[in-house]
């Protein structure tokens, strides 16, 4: 007996940090399937403004642009509020946006604490605290973009670290505290992207490798990875798939 593939059709999915890299994909790729959007940005106008227009093309009136500083929490439920507006519903929320940059141990302070904290953290678990009613009435479904580094942590990125890994037991904590209405699902990258701050040719060679399959991936193969928890994956909740090319099966 063959599933049937629920359909995607008329719902809608907010992804913060849809600007562009995998934020950008996984808006394309959520559209493609049916979806109406809404996109967040903070600081990329242009490049969201670009994005929403590509994707209007293909379905005219189906995208919502919102701007929010995610360190702001006080703007979540302006953001929200606009969710609601646009259809009347909210049936996936993508928390891609994030902060990453190194912060030596001996030399870090509060200030990069708090937005690194900020980002990663304390702006997901409260955006999803305000868009859970909207998620409820739909039973709908939340998918945090983690990090293989929650797990083993990046030299000089201790603050991004300890982050991420409070951002994977959020995801298990919020299951509990969602379910049964709500999934919440999560997806740890490994080498998709090279970060816009050049970690160095040898480095990055050194990272593939330790990657079983000796090669990057690319952000399609996180798209397709929500794609599985959203629309496949009805009886799973609270998880994280690894998407990292086999890196973490080395030290």
């Amino acid at each position: 007996m063959t599933q049937k593939t629920e359909t995607l059709s008329g719902k809608v999915a907010l992804v913060t940090g849809a600007a562009y890299r995998i934020g950008a994909r996984i808006a394309r790729s959520l559209h493609a399937q049916g979806m109406d959007m809404v996109l967040h940005y903070r600081g990329s106008e242009a490049t969201a403004r670009a994005l929403a227009a590509e994707l209007t093309l293909s379905r005219p009136d189906s995208v919502l642009l919102h701007r929010a500083d995610l360190n702001r929490c006080h703007e979540f439920p302006g953001l929200i509020e606009r969710v609601r507006t646009f259809r009347g519903r909210l049936d996936v929320l993508v928390n891609n946006a994030s902060g990453f940059y190194p912060t030596p141990f001996e030399d870090v302070g509060e200030e990069q604490w708090e937005d690194l904290m900020g980002a990663n953290l304390k702006g997901p678990f409260f955006l999803t605290q305000v868009a859970a009613p909207l998620l409820r009435a739909a039973s709908g479904c939340v998918v945090n973009l983690v990090d293989i580094h929650a797990e083993r942590p990046l030299a000089g990125y201790p603050i991004y670290s300890i982050a991420k890994a409070g951002n994977a037991m959020m995801i298990k904590a919020l299951a509990r505290e969602l379910g049964p209405q709500v999934r919440v699902n999560g997806i740890a990258p490994g080498a998709i992207l090279w970060s816009e701050q050049a970690l160095g040719e040898d480095a990055e060679e050194e990272i593939l490798t330790r990657t079983a399959l000796k090669r990057t991936g690319a952000p399609m193969d996180i798209a397709r990875a929500l794609l599985f928890l959203v629309r496949d994956a009805d009886y799973i909740t609270g998880q994280i798939i690894t998407v990292d090319g086999g890196r973490t099966l080395q030290q």
